[in-house]
């Protein structure tokens, strides 16, 4: 599943080629990519707007309209949302279609919605009635990347629950956006097992925590985020991420630690998840 670093390159590819664009005309294929609502629903709240900004929360897109409503893109496990030429050929499992006008500054373009699983969603929503309309764009904790994440309230969000590390750093209620991928690499930058106890660590520790949140995906941002073997992942313009080149544990079971050059890579499985570590690193 695509996590805070390709979420936000995505964004940031939304932000240079469709902010500012009128949409004309939508298509919807699946009705299953628009559940929440319906087919209508988007197809009404999409249409004769002009999109004014491309936001994140979490691993959520966020697209506020010239109406007041809201695009809400959710990439889940195989989403992608692509920006092309209009009238390109079209690759199976393209959902949503959002056609964009011709500008001052741009030809015509397609904005596209490919999920080839279908567990991505599309959703036009009052961001004024989020709450109810969205409860999980509600309930989302601190994103680090949009409201920096600062240490003391790292802290407050460790010490005041026990709870394993590495489910913690998944848990999107507490910290927004971390997944899979990057709770094992932050856990390897910061030198701490995934089965510490949060409450149990020692400033210092909490310190390597804080900085290893915000340098592991201020670089995987930087590169454009992790493209895996499945290739399903890439940025708008259909570019994979290079970060995947950088992963110190993830991915690599079995093999020697390229930190230490001692330890090597274990795979075992926490709170239902895949985790990777170096036992000699990480303490």
């Amino acid at each position: 599943m695509p996590e805070l670093p390709e979420v936000e390159t995505v964004r940031r590819g939304l932000a240079a080629t469709v902010v500012g664009r009128h949409v004309s005309r939508v298509e919807i294929g699946r009705e299953r990519t628009v559940r929440r609502t319906s087919r209508q629903a988007v197809i009404d709240g999409l249409t004769d707007t002009t999109i004014l900004a491309a936001n994140r929360r979490g691993k959520y897109l966020l697209l506020p309209l010239d109406t007041g409503d809201e695009v809400m893109i959710h990439l889940r496990m195989s989403g992608q949302v692509l920006v092309v030429p209009a009238g390109s050929d079209r690759p199976a499992h393209t959902h949503v279609v959002a056609h964009l006008d011709a500008d001052d500054r741009h030809p015509a373009h397609e904005l596209w919605f490919v999920d080839p699983r279908t567990f991505g969603e599309v959703v036009v929503f009052d961001p004024d009635h989020v709450e109810v309309e969205l409860p999980d764009i509600a309930r989302l904790g601190v994103d680090p990347i949009v409201d920096d994440l600062s240490l003391p309230v790292l802290r407050r969000i460790l010490r005041g629950r026990r709870r394993l590390l590495k489910p913690l750093l998944l848990d999107q209620h507490l910290i927004a956006g971390i997944g899979n991928i990057y709770a094992d690499e932050i856990l390897h930058e910061a030198r701490l097992r995934p089965d510490r106890i949060s409450n149990e660590l020692s400033t210092t520790s909490e310190r390597r925590l804080h900085g290893a949140i915000h340098r592991i995906l201020r670089a995987a941002i930087d590169a454009g985020g992790s493209t895996l073997g499945d290739a399903q992942y890439v940025d708008v313009a259909g570019a994979a991420g290079s970060y995947q080149e950088g992963h110190r544990v993830y991915g690599r079971a079995g093999q020697r630690c390229p930190t230490c050059g001692v330890g090597w890579i274990r795979h075992t499985v926490s709170a239902q998840r895949s985790t990777h570590y170096c036992p000699k690193c990480q303490t």
